[in-house]
């Protein structure tokens, strides 16, 4: 399946990560090729990709937020949980992963792929259905973080049992009257974050397989943060915890 992805920082990350196929490079007519399009054009002559000079009109139809540049490449390259273990391994680190259990909105898991990549997490677990994909508005909403990440889908609740067997421990986001403070859980080591979708939250079968829940302690008026802001929050109380304990 062929896909176009769009913006100039989801197009020069997916050329950067060298892990998608492409079948060709198309740059609006009359674009200043200096800046970032420089460089998606320079990485394009390197891999001797194609490049098309296309009237913008031509490019709206595409998608009206191509800042200028689409690029044609092959679908997302989904991997197995077998491949995220491995990468921890290779990086001699406790396994760090992300479930995401049925979550919906494209600009919420663009945003929380995004802080993925930047807290080092060695991957991503979604669900095999009713759940948002890596297409290419994601790819977008991620600022090409997607590219560098590594993405499985299968079955969450056996993908718990799995990283159980492996080591690692499995913390669900929620807000129950009986999860924990942060303060409460050990962050370091196999860990794997489970946040839900934006409704409902994470499903009883998945909530039940969690070792422990954590809330984020909140003093405002709202009950509940978004499900992107609430899940970078904890993943960076993960990264700090775990920078920490590596440095002792």
């Amino acid at each position: 399946m062929r896909e176009w992805l769009y913006s100039r920082n989801a197009v020069y990350e997916a050329l950067r990560a060298r892990r998608r196929q492409v079948f060709g490079l198309q740059v609006a007519e009359g674009a200043q090729e200096k800046g970032r399009l420089a460089e998606i054009l320079r990485l394009a002559e390197a891999r001797r990709i194609p490049v098309r000079r296309a009237p913008r009109p031509a490019l709206d139809k595409i998608h009206p937020a191509h800042q200028g540049v689409v690029l044609e490449t092959s679908g997302y390259p989904y991997v197995t949980l077998a491949d995220l273990l491995a990468l921890a391994e290779r990086r001699g680190e406790p396994p760090f992963v992300l479930l995401l259990d049925t979550l919906n909105d494209p600009l919420n898991f663009g945003a929380l792929l995004r802080t993925a990549e930047a807290v080092g997490v060695h991957g991503i677990l979604l669900p095999l259905a009713r759940t948002v994909e890596v297409t290419p508005a994601v790819v977008n909403a991620s600022s090409g973080a997607s590219e560098h990440l590594l993405v499985a889908q299968m079955n969450l609740s056996q993908a718990i049992d799995e990283l159980r067997a492996a080591g690692v421990w499995t913390v669900g986001l929620d807000q129950a009257p009986e999860a924990r403070a942060p303060s409460e859980v050990e962050w370091t080591g196999g860990l794997a974050l489970v946040v839900g979708s934006e409704g409902e939250g994470i499903r009883p079968l998945v909530k039940s397989k969690c070792d422990f829940l954590v809330r984020l302690p909140m003093q405002g008026k709202i009950e509940s943060l978004n499900a992107a802001v609430a899940g970078s929050v904890a993943l960076y109380l993960a990264y700090l915890a775990r920078q920490q304990s590596a440095a002792h």
